[in-house]
């Protein structure tokens, strides 16, 4: 039996509420746990051997695969996970937890409803509403529709009828004003009628309406010098305004829906499915599908909705799609939500299938580096609009100390990494003074000079470290090169990250977060350390040699020559005379000596 790798397991699993599921060596379920984060918790079974009772134990051993459900809180875990372990009863559930079931509130099918809460569905033609993981928020909920309207709650069969012949007569709940009487017509049916619409209202998550009303009651109620009732409604408020007044699980009226979603690129595509019965997701399964034509999305998600309702045995009429389906079926309803409780439902398998694209092509990724150059570079080809695959990108920056010392640098990446042995400095020699545009020039021009001198392949994407002014520069010694349509040119502004193309009046955004802005300022940042580097050392030198021709009798050339042997003033200071001696005559070394002493 081989060892299951779950550090490798558990890299893939993202800090997010869920529910987990494990696999044994056959395959089969063997159980299925909730989380608030779901990698913390996962990894806790693998990290507390001395800990675990031997239930738990016999389990982990037995784990040969994890998969997981990502949702929204931590509330839809719980729903989803109760779902899931009554679908499936896998073992070790049964073995390490209790079967317990969640509440739902139940609005009665009967003549003037009945409002309360069950753990059992009974299918009368009553509402079902839930089921809420929370108990406490369930009674929250309760106790604010018995506060806020006058039902009745005793079980007697109130038909019109019976109520006209007058069998019934006011309760106690009546004399103490939390009933209105209906079983002697004291309250109308339209009326009792109306309240059942506001709460279903409430039930279904329209919270706004909720909260209004109990600022509402606190106000009267603090108007009216009862605090105590001010105080009582004001927990509620708080408490409401904490909750999240839509689950992703939420009405049993959602009966047999199946919800799919498609994330897709060029090679591969994946597919999300939830199959939600009265309210309650019981099955989830995303699948990968490696593309071997040109096929389209609509084709592929049209291919894995047959696998689907095959496999989980699907007879439900009625479809969730991301966008319309040509697929002619008289039994299906293909919906596409904008709004509302499928909606969300929609969203929530599209957050799982474009997570589970990415942790699938990140792994990819990791055993073919290749493909992730591939797709970085398709990816820069189409959001900087180029005609070819930007392989070789060239960068260039340019760096000075008031005027003084101007050098430029560039750096090379290719295949979207940097080729170091590549990197060159140029000692600006035409340029004086500070001249940022001219020394661009200068350096663009010598660069590609020389490249088409010695028939070297141009690079297809070219950067400039600068505006406007330092792109102009760069292009005019293209154009004298006769290369400006040979390759693309753009310039990057250090403020915004203003992409800015030749002869375009507006600027190029590019996502914060997308891996092609990445790359440039990767290129950018690269070529200001080398240039700087380059310009400092530079500049030391320079300063160094300014000090040597301050002393008597050791001009430029000398100085120079003392700095390529000694390297730096310190050990030209400490030199002994027959070191001196090879490049100072006696008097040069007199005066260097009388310098340092003084």
């Amino acid at each position: 039996m081989s060892a299951f790798d779950h550090k490798k397991a558990l890299a893939d699993i993202p800090h997010k509420p869920g529910v987990y599921q494990y696999y044994d060596v056959e395959g089969t379920l063997i159980y299925i746990g909730k989380a608030k984060d779901l990698r913390n918790r996962v990894g806790s079974y693998f990290n507390q051997d001395n800990q675990m009772n031997g239930k738990t134990r016999v389990l982990v051993s037995k784990i040969r695969r994890i998969s997981f459900t990502i949702v929204d809180t931590e509330i839809d875990a719980w729903l989803l996970e109760n779902s899931l372990i009554k679908k499936h009863l896998p073992r070790y559930n049964i073995m390490l937890k209790d079967d317990k079931t969640y509440p739902w509130i139940i609005i009665k099918k009967e003549s003037f409803p009945r409002v309360y809460w069950t753990r059992k569905m009974v299918k009368d033609g009553s509402t079902y509403f839930g089921p809420y993981a929370s108990v406490g928020m369930m009674h929250t909920i309760l106790d604010l529709i018995k506060e806020t309207y006058t039902l009745r709650t005793c079980n007697l069969p109130l038909t019109i009828q019976n109520i006209n012949d007058g069998k019934f007569k006011v309760c106690l709940e009546y004399q103490i004003g939390n009933c209105k009487g209906p079983c002697q017509n004291y309250q109308t049916k339209a009326d009792y009628d109306q309240n059942i619409e506001e709460i279903k209202d409430i039930l279904n998550g329209k919270i706004g309406n909720v909260i209004r009303e109990v600022k509402q009651v606190v106000k009267k109620a603090s108007e009216d010098l009862n605090f105590e009732l001010a105080h009582n409604y004001q927990k509620k408020l708080l408490v409401l305004e904490k909750y999240q007044s839509k689950s992703t699980v939420v009405n049993s009226a959602i009966t047999n829906v199946d919800v799919v979603s498609i994330a897709s690129d060029e090679r591969y595509a994946f597919v999300n499915y939830l199959k939600v019965m009265n309210g309650s997701i019981i099955q989830t399964q995303t699948i990968e599908i490696k593309k071997r034509l040109d096929e389209t999305d609509e084709e592929l998600l049209t291919i894995a909705i047959t696998e689907f309702r095959t496999k989980f045995k699907s007879t439900s009429k009625e479809i969730i799609v991301p966008f319309p389906i040509s697929l002619v079926d008289s039994n299906l309803k293909f919906t596409e939500p904008k709004l509302g409780e499928k909606k969300k439902l929609l969203e929530l398998s599209e957050k799982n299938v474009m997570f589970f694209k990415r942790e699938k092509l990140n792994q990819y990724e990791k055993l073919n580096p290749d493909l992730r150059t591939d797709r970085i570079l398709s990816q820069m080809q189409k959001d900087l609009r180029l005609t070819q695959l930007p392989q070789h990108i060239e960068c260039f920056d340019n760096s000075n100390f008031q005027g003084k010392y101007p050098v430029s640098a560039i750096v090379v990446f290719k295949d979207a990494k940097p080729s170091k042995k590549d990197y060159r400095h140029f000692n600006v020699k035409t340029v004086e003074g500070p001249n940022d545009f001219a020394t661009m020039e200068e350096a663009v021009y010598r660069r590609y000079k020389r490249m088409l001198e010695e028939e070297q392949q141009l690079p297809q994407l070219i950067i400039i470290d600068g505006g406007k002014g330092q792109l102009s520069s760069a292009v005019s010694s293209l154009k004298k090169l006769g290369i400006d349509k040979k390759v693309t040119v753009i310039g990057i502004a250090k403020r915004l990250e203003e992409l800015y193309y030749p002869g375009d009046s507006f600027p190029l955004y590019l996502d914060k977060k997308s891996e092609t802005l990445k790359v440039i300022q990767q290129l950018r940042d690269e070529a200001h350390r080398f240039g700087i580097t380059f310009h400092r050392k530079k500049r030391d030198q320079g300063t160094l040699k300014t000090e040597l021709e301050i002393i008597p009798g050791i001009g430029k050339t000398t100085a120079d020559k003392l700095l390529v042997k000694f390297k730096s003033v310190k050990r030209i200071k400490e030199a002994k005379a027959e070191e001196l001696a090879e490049i100072l005559n006696k008097k040069q070394i007199i005066a260097l000596n009388d310098y340092f002493k003084a």
